[in-house]
């Protein structure tokens, strides 16, 4: 489908209103790749303002004349901007959608303009309890609580600054469908088509339960300085590396632990006299790999604006936010995904009143989403189809 396009651009009282942004070297140490942003002030949802966000974000292609082709792809909690590509010197992981973008690929680049950026709060660039405060001084447990609102009104900034109006398509899984459906929710004006995969349109009991979890690991770690640890110490590493144990657990389906990995011991190991099974050993080797690359501060605030989301807060029933918008919204769930079960997908396709929930098929659970590529592809050229009005096809 096809939808109007209408000029949305900040106000002559806005810009008054604000210092202008404007574009800055990114931080030291990011993906040389990086572009990055500075919005001298931002106001919260909370009323608190949080002076000089930086945000650092990755584009592929070229932005046309109109400025219609623009599509803006969401990272999920652990993620970056940088969907695809290889690993190297200031970016310590290879792509997390790999052949997702690029020439002849799900979001062609001899057709679209793709946008990444990373996200409020965390620590791949943008502004988070680990950057430094206007003084010099890393923010720590300074740094004010931050919600999917906020994040995607530091996006919405981006865009502004960009001269992106509206978004032909925003997409992510996890956190990210969490802002894709923020966009859709706060700024229907701005967003053609939205594609929600693995995600839901407010948090469960479910999913505040386990982060709950996983942040007393980080908060008990005596590393943890109170959240300023920052220049003292090594930090809540095995806070954080037991946040991370109990995460992946939920990330995974209990079948495919079992049938990867059932009661077998690791390797030489005697579980019977303090060795490991081996299903231990893949929890500790997941820890370490995010130990080595991720901010427990930045892990602690982004698992709480996830905890908080709920795209209904002061808006209204599901139904009134949702029904009332007029773009494409479709949704993707895995069968086997504990966390974002299936019903939380039909939540949203329900609310939205079209369509219905495309359920991929997958034994990796949460994390199908980014395991399943070739899945993944098929929905997301379905979805360009779609918003430039050509009939979608079947997806397996």
């Amino acid at each position: 489908m096809t939808v109007t396009q209408q000029r949305h651009r900040p106000t002559p009282e806005r810009d008054a209103a604000r210092p202008a942004d404007r574009w800055v070297r990114p931080p030291v140490g990011t993906n040389p790749a990086s572009r990055a942003l500075l919005l001298p002030e931002i106001t919260l949802e909370s009323g608190v303002p949080l002076p000089q966000v930086t945000v650092t974000f990755q584009t592929w292609g070229t932005l046309n004349a109109n400025a219609d082709n623009a599509v803006l792809v969401e990272h999920a909690l652990t993620g970056d901007s940088h969907v695809v590509g290889p690993a190297g010197p200031g970016q310590p992981t290879a792509g997390w959608w790999p052949g997702l973008i690029g020439p002849g690929a799900p979001l062609d680049t001899r057709e679209l303009f793709v946008v990444a950026s990373n996200v409020l709060g965390g620590c791949r660039g943008t502004t988070g309890p680990g950057s430094s405060d206007p003084a010099g001084r890393p923010w720590g447990a300074r740094f004010p609580a931050t919600t999917v609102r906020d994040q995607v009104a530091v996006e919405a900034r981006l865009a502004d600054a960009l001269g992106i109006d509206r978004w032909r398509l925003v997409l992510g899984g996890s956190m990210g469908g969490m802002r894709a459906l923020e966009w859709v929710a706060g700024h229907p004006d701005r967003v053609d088509g939205a594609l929600v995969i693995a995600s839901t349109a407010r948090a469960t009991a479910d999913q505040i339960a386990w982060g709950q979890a996983q942040a007393l690991a980080i908060t008990s770690d005596p590393d943890y300085l109170g959240g300023d640890y920052y220049g003292h110490g090594p930090g809540p590493r095995q806070g954080l590396g037991l946040a991370r144990r109990i995460a992946h657990t939920t990330y995974r389906s209990a079948a495919e632990l079992d049938t990867r990995f059932g009661r077998d011991p690791q390797g030489a190991e005697d579980p019977m006299s303090d060795g490991r099974f081996a299903v231990e050993s893949y929890l500790d080797h997941q820890a370490a790999k995010l130990t080595a690359r991720f901010d427990a501060g930045s892990y602690l605030q982004l698992s709480r604006a996830m905890a908080t989301h709920d795209v209904t807060r002061g808006r209204g029933s599901l139904a009134h936010v949702l029904g009332a918008y007029d773009g494409m919204l479709r949704t993707v769930a895995v069968d086997s995904d504990r966390l974002f079960p299936v019903e939380l997908s039909q939540e949203i396709v329900e609310a939205h009143g079209r369509g219905g929930v495309q359920v991929m098929s997958s034994s990796h659970g949460h994390d199908g989403f980014l395991i399943e590529t070739d899945a993944i592809a098929a929905a997301v050229a379905d979805a360009v189809d779609a918003v430039r009005g050509v009939r979608p096809r079947e997806v397996g």
